[in-house]
């Protein structure tokens, strides 16, 4: 005799207060309180962040986060001008890269096939494109948990990619992607939110 488990839906879908919090009303903040953020709280939104999707597992996302004046300060000079105050401010940047080697990793994030052989015999270009993709899907997944565990943030890519790179990660193997401010914003500084297209502008039902 066979039994069968019958597999139900775990989750009820979030609620409002959760909705806001994430996406409807959160917002990009260009200031912040003078209001410090705890090691714990980055450590738990890296941990929640992880959890989410990326291709075979690959998980090329890695993070500085500089909260330290000298770490802004080495920071600084590769920023546009209008997001320097803002940048310098803020109790964290974090300054997200993603992994060109990820592969190399495979055989633990990914030990139910071999992987690192077929992405690390890839045309160097290739894979960047496919670090680079990944890496950015992560930090959408962070923008997302850094929200859920209480802080605001600021995403922004107004910064020199190259000397950020040559100061930060001068082996060569991180290649730096998005900065993200962090912190409780200051409601007072924020711009009225910008337009959002609707359903039918950006998709269709097929």
């Amino acid at each position: 005799m066979t039994v069968q488990t019958k597999i139900e839906h775990a989750y009820a879908p979030i609620d409002d207060a959760a909705l806001a919090q994430i996406f409807t009303e959160a917002r990009t903040h260009n200031g912040f309180l003078d209001k410090p953020v705890s090691d714990d709280l980055l450590r738990r939104a890296v941990d929640i962040a992880k959890l989410g999707p990326t291709s075979a597992n690959q998980s090329p996302l890695r993070i500085l986060f500089l909260k330290s004046k000298a770490a802004k300060e080495r920071l600084r000079p590769f920023l546009m001008p209008g997001n320097v105050d803002k940048t310098m401010s803020a109790p964290v940047t974090a300054l997200t890269a993603y992994d060109l080697k990820f592969y190399e990793h495979l055989p633990f994030l990914f030990p139910h096939a071999d992987f690192k052989s077929y992405f690390s015999g890839l045309p160097a270009e290739e894979l960047r494109e496919i670090a680079h993709k990944n890496g950015t899907l992560q930090v959408a997944y962070l923008i997302i948990a850094l929200r859920a565990v209480g802080l605001d943030t600021g995403p922004m890519t107004g910064f020199d990619n190259q000397k950020v790179d040559a100061e930060f990660f001068p082996d060569g193997r991180f290649k730096s992607n998005v900065l993200i401010n962090i912190g409780y914003g200051d409601h007072a500084k924020l711009f009225p939110r910008s337009p959002r297209f609707s359903f039918e502008e950006i998709a269709q039902i097929l």
